[in-house]
C-alpha cells in the first residue's frame, strides 16, 4: 500500500506552497514553468448543470446483500439475491438506507443540483410490491428482491429534498416476461404511475443495468443481442407513450475499453447490441471501472490494480480510454447523441481498500476534468454511501476525501469548459472551466500526481487558491489549505475559503490537488 507520511520539515514546506510562496521543495525540472492565461482560454463546450451526480444502489433502498466491507468481521451469509455465479462470501446484508436521515440529506443537497441514479445489478431482478399491505417475505418467482411503496417513496422524497432528479432502470428478469420470453412493461408501468402519484418523476432511465453482462445481472439464461433488440423495441414504445418526458438512456454497457472485458463466449458486446437496436436511445450511456477490486481477484491479475499504481498515468488515463472506446461506438451507431457516464468508481466489486482514501481523489477529479473536456454531459459516482467506494461512510455518513473533492468541484467548476493549453509536464494535469456564479471568472483544476516533486505554473493574474493535501495518502483525513476538513456542530459544512495569491509562479506540492479561482479574469466565453 502506498503511504506518504510527512515530517515536520516537509509540512512547513507544504504550508509555504499552499499559500503560493516558492518553498524549499524541489520545483519542476522544467526550466520555465508553463504560462496559464485564464482571460484568453477558449471555450470548448458545455456540460450539464447536473454533471456531477451519484448512484444509490437499488439494493440499498430495498435492503439486501451488497459488497461486504473489508473491515467487516461478520460470518458469511447465504442467500440468492446476489449476482449469478458470484461467491456468497463477497456480500453482506444491509438494512434499507435511511433516505430521511438529516445528515445524509444535508450532504447530498450540498452537491445539488444532481441526478440520483437508483439502479445497479440488483435492480434487474427487483419486484415492485405495489400495495400498502406487508410485502412478501420472499420475492415472487422470477425475481430476487422486493421494493415496497414506502421504500420508493423515500427515493422520491429524497430527490425532492436534495435538488436531485431520479434516474433508474427496470426489472428484466424472467418474472417480467411473457410465455415467449418477451419483456412486458407491467412492472415498469406500476413504478412510473406510483412515482407520479407521490409527487415525483423519473427524468431518465436505462432499460436494464449493464446488458453486456446479462446472466450475471439476472437476465434469462442465453440472453443475447437479438433478445435485447427485441426487448428494447417494446420498451421504447412503452416509454414514449407512458413517460414521454423521460430520457431513454442506453445501452449502459460496461467492461470494454479497459482491462475488464465481458466473457467472450457471450454475444453481448456493445457493437453487437447496437447493430441490432439501431438508433433508439436519446442519450448514449455507458459505465466504466478501471479495474475490479481485490474482492474479485479471481478474474485474474490483469483485471485488478494496486495502490502503488494509483498516481500513474496508466491508471489516471483509464477513464479517458473507456470514453474513447464508447465514443467511437456512439459516433458509429448513435451519431450526435449526448454521452452520460451513469456508473463509475475506483474499482468494480465495491472498490479497493484505498477507494475511501485521499489516494483515490486524484483519479476521481482527474476523471471529472478529463471527461468534461471530452464533452461527457453527466458523470455518476458509485456510490453516495455504500461499500468502500462511497462518497460517505455507509454507517456514519461521515464525508470521505472524495466527498470534499466533489463539494469543491460543485462550488467552483461551472458548466462551460475551457481549453487551458497544453502542459509539457505529464505529472501535472490541468483543466479549466468557467468559475461558477462569477460571470467572466475562470477556475483551474491542477493535479500534481508526482508524490515526490513539486511542480509549477506561471499565472499572470491574482487568484484564490484551494489546495487539498493529506499527511497520509491512504488515510481518510484531508486538509484544505492546511486545515482539516470536517463537519461542525449540527453537521455544519466548513467554510471552503480560498487563500489569495499574487500573480507569478505558483508551486504545487507533491501529491496535491489545487483549484485556482480567477473571479476577475474577464474571459469572454464566461461572460454569458
Amino acid at each position: 500500500m502506498m503511504s506518504r507520511k510527512i515530517n515536520a520539515g516537509l509540512l512547513a514546506s507544504v504550508a509555504l506552497i499552499v499559500f503560493g510562496v516558492v518553498s524549499c521543495v524541489a520545483a519542476s525540472p522544467a526550466s520555465t514553468p508553463t504560462v496559464m492565461k485564464p482571460a484568453k482560454m477558449p471555450r470548448t463546450g458545455t456540460i450539464s448543470e447536473r454533471f456531477q451526480s451519484y448512484n444509490i444502489e437499488m439494493v440499498e433502498v430495498t435492503g439486501g446483500r451488497f459488497w461486504k466491507p473489508y473491515a467487516s468481521t461478520k460470518a458469511t451469509e447465504t442467500g440468492d439475491n446476489q449476482p449469478s455465479g458470484m461467491s456468497a462470501s463477497l456480500y453482506e446484508y444491509r438494512k434499507p438506507i435511511d433516505l430521511y436521515n438529516a445528515r445524509l440529506r444535508k450532504l447530498a443537497a450540498a452537491l445539488g443540483p444532481a441526478y440520483v441514479r437508483v439502479s445497479g445489478t440488483w435492480a434487474n431482478s427487483t419486484y415492485f410490491w405495489n400495495s400498502d399491505d406487508p410485502a412478501p417475505a420472499t420475492a415472487p418467482s422470477g425475481f430476487k428482491g422486493v421494493l415496497t411503496r414506502d421504500e420508493w417513496k423515500g427515493v422520491v422524497d429524497f430527490a425532492n429534498a436534495t435538488d436531485s432528479k431520479i434516474v433508474t432502470s427496470f426489472a428484466i428478469s424472467p418474472g417480467t416476461r411473457d410465455a415467449k420470453g418477451v419483456w412486458t412493461p407491467a412492472q415498469a408501468t406500476q413504478i412510473l404511475d406510483y412515482t407520479k402519484a407521490v409527487g415525483g418523476s423519473i427524468a431518465a432511465a436505462e432499460f436494464m443495468n449493464e446488458p453486456t453482462m446479462p446472466e450475471m445481472g439476472g437476465a434469462p439464461k442465453g440472453y443475447n443481442a437479438a433478445a435485447f433488440g427485441r426487448d428494447i423495441t417494446v420498451f421504447r414504445a412503452f416509454a414514449k407513450n407512458a413517460a414521454p418526458d423521460m430520457l431513454i438512456l442506453g445501452p449502459g454497457a460496461v467492461g470494454e475499453g479497459t482491462l475488464i472485458i465481458p466473457d467472450p463466449a457471450h454475444e453481448m458486446k456493445t457493437d453487437a447490441i447496437l447493430s441490432v437496436t439501431g438508433p433508439v436511445f436519446d442519450v448514449f450511456s455507458y459505465h466504466t471501472y478501471g479495474a475490479v477490486s481485490s474482492r474479485c481477484a479471481s478474474m485474474g491479475p490483469d483485471a485488478t490494480t494496486s495502490s502503488s499504481a494509483a498516481l500513474s498515468e496508466n491508471w489516471l488515463s483509464r477513464g479517458d480510454q473507456s470514453e474513447q472506446y464508447y465514443a467511437a461506438l456512439r459516433d458509429r451507431f448513435e451519431p450526435g447523441k449526448p454521452m452520460w457516464l451513469t456508473e463509475t468508481a475506483q474499482a468494480a466489486c465495491g472498490g479497493d481498500r484505498w477507494a475511501s482514501t485521499f489516494l483515490d481523489t486524484f483519479r476521481y477529479l482527474n476523471q471529472l476534468g478529463d471527461l468534461a473536456r471530452r464533452g461527457v454531459q453527466v458523470h455518476m459516482y458509485n456510490t453516495l454511501a455504500a461499500s468502500d467506494y462511497g462518497l460517505l461512510d455507509e454507517k456514519t455518513y461521515e464525508p470521505r476525501p472524495n466527498y470534499w473533492a466533489a463539494l469543491l468541484w460543485r462550488r467552483l467548476m461551472g458548466t462551460t469548459v475551457l481549453d487551458p493549453g497544453s502542459s509539457p509536464d505529464t505529472d501535472l494535469h490541468v483543466y479549466a472551466q468557467c468559475l461558477r456564479n462569477h460571470p467572466g471568472g475562470v477556475s483551474l483544476l491542477v493535479i500534481n500526481a508526482d508524490d515526490k516533486q513539486a511542480r509549477s505554473l506561471n499565472v499572470p493574474a491574482s487568484s484564490e487558491r484551494y489546495t487539498l493535501t493529506a499527511q497520509n495518502l491512504t488515510g481518510k483525513q484531508v486538509q484544505l489549505n492546511g486545515n482539516d476538513l470536517k463537519l461542525g456542530a449540527d453537521d455544519t459544512l466548513p467554510a471552503l475559503n480560498g487563500v489569495a495569491i499574487h500573480s507569478g509562479q505558483v508551486t504545487f506540492a507533491p501529491a496535491s490537488i489545487t483549484f485556482l479561482a480567477f473571479p476577475h479574469a474577464d474571459n469572454a466565453s464566461c461572460l454569458k
